[in-house]
């Protein structure tokens, strides 16, 4: 959409851009071709697009990818664009404020791509919101204020650098790709934009840490960006010398001169000082667990170790406990990289093994604590017998209700949510392999227990 087409569409519509919502419009064809290129769009993808405006960004991202979702604050402009695309049967436009969009209703649809011209009032609350953990989202392509733009790329000892450019870049990597200047939008801002590209680490890129005392350390460090560093986390009581050895830190250090992989290692060790057993409890070493080997009938026949069980492929036996809240919501959980088995995918609220020597109900009960570190009443729901799909093992699936909050060791479990139930339907029919095995037989079962499924 070039500039006179903009205008006269503003005309036809008797609208002008609203100065309360930010709306600055992009008029440059050829910039907006080259934005939408940078989110790497191809024919599978879902795009969901944050304040499209008039369509200059979606006209060409809407011929690359399989379905989109627009979101649009502005009622005058989501009719018009529900108006201008009403051919594209894959394109859904939502009049809503993109901070209410529930982003759950995105995994069923794989890693989305997300497009955006941000107003800059708004603009740290849309990105905290779409990279949140857990994520939908595999690529972003947003354009800023330059300022945000460069604090969130910032680079440490730099003015620009601070506590966003870390709470986002600990999951994200972030590209400061391009500055535009005022004269591609109308109106022309006093300031200019620059665009970057958000990708999801490698979560092996950096040590594990716990994410949320991340952030409150990098908040609590930049609150008075130009003090010591040591006075600014005084509360927590360490060692500080030697947490500066570990780190490789100076004792006077700001936490403006620490990088993002000295933050994590600062993280991990307030971790270790205020609860040592928990930091250093690794994934689970089980293989020397003793599990009960049943017969074809689940009836105890021996007695082996867990390693020998599952290389031999004896039959076993297991619990799954589904939790839902008040509302219907189911909680999943995604197990965390270091698991053995199904590592990164989503699974039951909690499961386990049932070890030699005990019943399914006390086992059930057991991983509920450990696992999500809450009690509730267990209700039998159901079982189904061992086979290839539940990796030889007779499950029994419980259910349980709790609103949460849910602690959990990350050496078990990466992350988690309650999804409702409608669409985790859709999800596993069209992402099974999102999940494991053993939770889309639990849940199936489930569902076919219901009275009305």
């Amino acid at each position: 959409m070039n500039r006179d087409t903009l205008q006269t569409t503003l005309a036809q519509l008797q609208t002008r851009p609203t100065k309360s919502l930010g709306q600055n419009f992009l008029h440059d064809e050829t910039v907006a071709a080259w934005i939408v290129n940078q989110l790497d769009l191809r024919p599978e993808d879902h795009l969901v697009e944050v304040g499209p405006g008039l369509g200059a960004l979606t006209e060409f991202a809407v011929e690359q990818c399989r379905s989109a979702t627009l979101i649009e604050k502005d009622g005058r402009l989501a009719e018009f664009l529900t108006e201008r695309f009403a051919e594209k049967s894959q394109v859904e436009v939502l009049h809503q404020d993109a901070l209410e969009f529930d982003l759950r209703k995105l995994f069923p649809h794989g890693p989305t791509k997300v497009l955006g011209n941000l107003p800059y009032y708004v603009s740290s609350q849309v990105l905290f919101a779409f990279t949140a953990d857990p994520s939908p989202v595999g690529r972003l392509v947003f354009t800023l204020q330059k300022e945000m733009a460069e604090r969130l790329s910032a680079e440490p000892s730099t003015k620009a650098y601070g506590a966003i450019t870390l709470i986002v870049g600990r999951r994200w990597r972030v590209r400061y790709v391009r500055t535009l200047p005022g004269s591609v939008f109308l109106p022309a801002p006093n300031v200019e934009s620059g665009v970057i590209v958000l990708t999801p680490r490698d979560p092996s890129e950096l040590p594990d840490c716990d994410g949320r005392l991340f952030n409150r350390l990098v908040k609590e460090g930049f609150a008075q960006r130009r003090k010591m560093l040591r006075n600014m986390l005084a509360s927590h009581e360490l060692d500080w010398p030697a947490l500066c050895a570990a780190i490789g830190a100076e004792e006077t250090v700001r936490g403006e001169a620490l990088s993002l992989r000295q933050w994590v290692e600062l993280t991990r060790f307030v971790e270790a000082a205020k609860d040592p057993a928990a930091f250093h409890a690794k994934a689970q070493d089980v293989h020397g667990e003793i599990f009960d080997v049943v017969d074809d009938e689940n009836r105890v026949i021996s007695q082996e170790t867990r390693s020998k069980v599952h290389t031999q492929k004896l039959k076993h036996r297991a619990v799954h406990i589904l939790v839902f809240n008040t509302k219907g919501d189911l909680f999943l959980q995604k197990r965390s990289r270091y698991k053995d088995a199904n590592p990164g995918r989503w699974d039951s609220s909690a499961a386990g093994h049932v070890e030699a020597g005990y019943d399914y109900p006390e086992t059930a009960a057991r991983e509920l604590q450990e696992e999500l570190g809450v009690s509730a009443p267990l209700e039998l729901i159901g079982s189904h017998p061992a086979s290839r799909e539940t990796g030889w093992e007779f499950v029994q699936i419980f259910r349980a209700e709790h609103n949460g909050p849910f602690t959990w060791p990350r050496a078990e479990i990466e992350s988690g949510l309650f999804f409702p139930v409608e669409l985790l339907d859709r999800w596993t029919a069209a992402r099974p392999h999102d999940f494991s095995n053993s939770f889309l037989a639990s849940f199936r079962l489930w569902r076919e227990s219901r009275p009305n499924p």
